[in-house]
């Protein structure tokens, strides 16, 4: 198994599991995300509530449904970035990623990059924003959007910044 990790942060935030899509020219990774049922764990306290006359008293055994990549990844959702917000993002986020990559990579990201933001910021009253487990703001921000009638979102990753790690 293959997971993606945030170059920058280190946090987990796709596998293999999930088909990738690319879109300009693999700058951005388009993911298909599901609601899915996260049943509640039983917990098994030790007390026999029967043999001590009284009634069986389990958990309450509620299914929650959740997207499984926030909930697989532990994504957080961040609030809404206003246009100007998302563009100091970006610019800082460009600035950090290219100083990480191979000189290769630096110019392919970058002649793909522009393409990709403007791509996001036509949607961005549409997006939500997820960061990674450990909530640094420099790192990654994974997109996500319902497309248009979709039941399940659809989420957005700059490709060149993730690192690819076997499992």
């Amino acid at each position: 198994m293959l997971l993606y990790q945030d170059l920058i942060t280190g946090d987990e935030l796709l596998s293999d599991v999930f088909r990738v899509k690319e879109l300009f020219d693999g700058c951005l990774w388009e993911v298909e995300g599901k609601w899915v049922v996260s049943d509640t764990v039983a917990v098994d306290i030790g007390a026999n509530p029967s043999a001590e006359g009284g009634e069986e008293e389990g958990v309450d055994d509620q299914a929650v449904k959740v997207v499984d990549i926030v909930h697989t990844f532990r994504l957080q959702e961040q609030p809404p970035y206003d246009k100007k917000l998302f563009v100091s993002w970006v610019k800082r986020y460009i600035k950090n990623l290219t100083a990480k990559l191979e000189p290769e990579q630096a110019e392919e990201f970058k002649k793909n990059v522009e393409a990709a933001t403007k791509f996001l910021m036509s949607k961005l009253k549409d997006l939500q924003f997820f960061v990674g487990e450990s909530m640094q703001e420099d790192g990654a921000i994974v997109f996500a959007y319902y497309k248009d009638g979709a039941t399940d979102p659809t989420f957005l990753y700059f490709a060149h910044g993730l690192k690819e790690v076997k499992c």
